[in-house]
């Protein structure tokens, strides 16, 4: 993949998506993928290693929940993996103070790497396990807590709030949408509530995708 037609590709998905980044978002993300694909040939990052999809499942994927972010200062990324959604989000909305936490060692070696790579200001790369203390794991609390293919909404909707500032929002990122009435039920067993569920379509496979933001009820 040139990076013309990464640039186009990049372009017109976000397009697509309906979500803007500026002129110095797309340079970034192409390191980005570099460095990532650099990095997953000596260690196992991500099952996805094709350009194309890299682009479509990992970083547009990611940009996909900029509206669910908007307005929120500071963003906290569980079982961040190799940096998705946060890195793409953080090189999005530059003044977005984001923490970026896995349980495993080589992932968060990467993360920091990158993170220096990028010279990503107010970006930190954590290794810890978050099991709903997070005074005891040295997580911060955030305004904004999102995860994506991290574990199933139901244990999800359980650890999150502990790592939430007051008036904060957790974002659910999820595969396969599930109706509204189920998201409202497993908000309320959990004394939350649901502000907003959207379905949308990665741009060039069709893929599926829903994102549910909740709050304390």
């Amino acid at each position: 993949m040139d990076n013309t037609r990464f640039f186009d590709q990049l372009q017109q998905g976000c397009r697509t998506l309906g979500v803007g980044v500026s002129e110095d978002v797309p340079p970034k993300l192409l390191r980005l993928m570099n460095e990532l694909l650099k990095w997953n040939a000596k260690v196992n990052l991500t099952a996805i290693t094709e350009p194309e999809e890299v682009l479509e499942k990992h970083f547009l994927d990611s940009l996909a929940v900029l509206p669910e972010v908007e307005g929120a200062a500071s963003l906290l990324d569980l079982g961040a993996g190799a940096g998705f959604p946060g890195v793409p989000l953080k090189l999005a909305r530059p003044a977005l103070t984001v923490t970026l936490v896995d349980a495993v060692g080589k992932k968060v070696g990467f993360l920091k790497a990158a993170i220096a790579t990028l010279g990503l200001k107010d970006a930190r790369g954590l290794h810890a396990r978050a099991e709903g203390k997070p005074e005891d794991e040295g997580i911060p609390r955030a305004e904004l807590l999102i995860a994506r293919a991290f574990m199933d909404l139901p244990d999800w909707l359980n650890l999150a709030p502990a790592y939430l500032l007051p008036g904060g929002r957790v974002v659910a990122m999820l595969g396969k949408a599930q109706p509204d009435e189920e998201l409202h039920a497993r908000a309320a067993e959990r004394k939350l509530r649901l502000i907003s569920a959207r379905q949308y379509r990665l741009p060039f496979s069709g893929a599926g995708r829903q994102v549910a933001v909740f709050s304390h009820a």
